[in-house]
């Protein structure tokens, strides 16, 4: 596919970088020459020097014939322009960047009147996983499937976990909870885990099953299921007002604390509910004055990833049960581990990830649609949701102990009207379905795709 992404920032090179490497043609417009140097140097893409909502520019970057032209400037507005005139000169289809919350209501007209294929709003979408994490404090990442019916969980071992130095095998005996182990960190490693896998302290496992089964499943490990009630947020960023919003709807109280003034105005006209505190949040006397770790978690979600993760870590050590970073650059990953911050959301990797799914339903040609795409550990495991119909005719009705599947690739869990399977070897996929599917090193654009030619 040609695909012309507009915008080289931090979102749009993390799109670039995931489509790079899939075989696409990539041609990246950008006014700053030194964010296309970076580009140039790094990836194999074409970069158009330029304005990308230019009627010239986007001739030069070829929209004529382009599949898709992605709008990501710092600018709505301008990413908007730019999609409009990208399907006026020819483009098949066309995706845009609207941050602005004055805009949360108007995706559908949007797409409707600017001819849009998709809106993207990472702090809208990073305030949804916000939420979810902080709707299972047990685990540092929730991803859901078949509209929210079954999630994936990812947690981390601790010496304390039951399962901690014993086989899957054995946990699965015991039918604590009807979950499957389907991708796992260990010393470096990305693991497909089977029956013989013995988790470690330390350890990032992820667990797919209904959110009843995974509730279970957290309090055999020995772990308690306590509610988040109250909040702080660090920071009166987009994220932490569509945040706000999205906590409010469950009775969560939410404290944040900005610097600016101005800002402060803002919060307290669009979120009456919530407790606006003005004032430096990483200053000791006022975190002990307002007591701002007081809370059920704490999330850093100021525009330095710095200081997300040293406040994130001082919570932590405070005594905060649940803390959340947001990162920007994966420079400090490691530091994340070491410090034992509890979750890190990167925007820009969401973005990226609804990108990626969108591109590969695109190119897809079997009839079998990706339904979700996640990204775990790294980019080393993807977890995909297809909904299968008549055309994956290799998989239907047959017993999955009949099928050979590539190796690395795991069918995780199916959903059937209301009916959520945990398969066996016994299990068969039936149109309809809802399929996840784990896979470690595969590009995969359709259901077959999991089969041995």
């Amino acid at each position: 596919m040609k695909i012309i992404i507009v915008g080289n920032g931090k979102v749009g090179y993390a799109i670039a970088w995931q489509l790079a490497v899939e075989d696409h043609d990539i041609i990246i417009v950008d006014k700053s020459p030194s964010a296309l140097r970076r580009a140039d140097s790094t990836l194999d893409v074409m970069c158009v020097e330029g304005n990308g909502a230019s009627i010239s520019v986007l001739k030069n970057a070829g929209v004529s014939d382009a599949d898709l032209v992605i709008a990501v400037t710092s600018s709505d507005e301008t990413n908007l322009v730019c999609c409009l005139i990208a399907k006026k000169l020819g483009a098949r289809h066309t995706v845009a960047r609207v941050r602005n919350t004055d805009y949360r209501m108007d995706a559908e007209m949007l797409k409707r009147e600017v001819g849009l294929s998709m809106v993207i709003n990472p702090d809208w979408a990073a305030a949804l996983e916000i939420a979810r994490i902080l709707s299972f404090p047990a685990a540092f990442s929730v991803e859901p499937f078949a509209q929210g019916r079954i999630d994936m969980i990812g947690f981390q071992v601790t010496a304390k976990d039951t399962i901690c130095g014993v086989p899957l095998s054995e946990f699965n005996r015991k039918r604590l909870a009807d979950v499957l182990f389907c991708a796992a960190e260990q010393e470096e490693q990305y693991i497909i885990p089977d029956g013989d896998f013995i988790p470690r302290a330390g350890d990032r496992i992820y667990v797919v099953g209904t959110r009843q089964e995974l509730q279970r499943m957290v309090q055999g490990l020995g772990r308690t299921l306590q509610k988040v009630k109250r909040v702080t947020l660090l920071g009166g960023s987009r994220i932490a007002m569509y945040l706000t919003w999205e906590l409010e709807r469950n009775n969560t109280k939410v404290c944040i604390v900005e610097m600016m003034h101005k800002e402060c105005t803002v919060l307290a006209d669009e979120l009456p509910g919530a407790m606006i505190i003005e004032g430096d949040g990483t200053d000791a006397n006022l975190i002990q004055s307002e007591g701002i770790f007081n809370v059920d978690a704490f999330v850093s979600l100021t525009g330095r990833d710095e200081e997300n993760l040293l406040m994130a870590a001082t919570a932590r050590r405070a005594g905060v049960p649940k803390t959340i970073a947001k990162m920007t650059r994966p420079n400090y990953m490691e530091l994340v581990r070491e410090a034992g911050i509890g979750s890190v959301i990167s925007p820009k990797d969401i973005v990226a990830n609804q990108i990626t799914r969108y591109v590969r339903s695109l190119a897809n040609s079997e009839g079998s649609e990706i339904d979700s795409f996640y990204k775990l550990l790294g980019g080393s495991v993807e977890v995909l949701e297809f909904t299968a119909t008549p055309a994956c005719i290799a998989i239907l009705h047959k017993p999955l102990r009949e099928l050979r599947l590539k190796k690395g690739m795991l069918l995780a869990a199916i959903v059937r009207d209301r009916q959520t399977i945990i398969p066996d070897g016994m299990t068969t996929v039936e149109e309809r379905d809802h399929v996840v599917v784990v896979t470690a090193g595969s590009c995969i654009r359709n259901l077959t795709d999991i089969l041995e030619n």
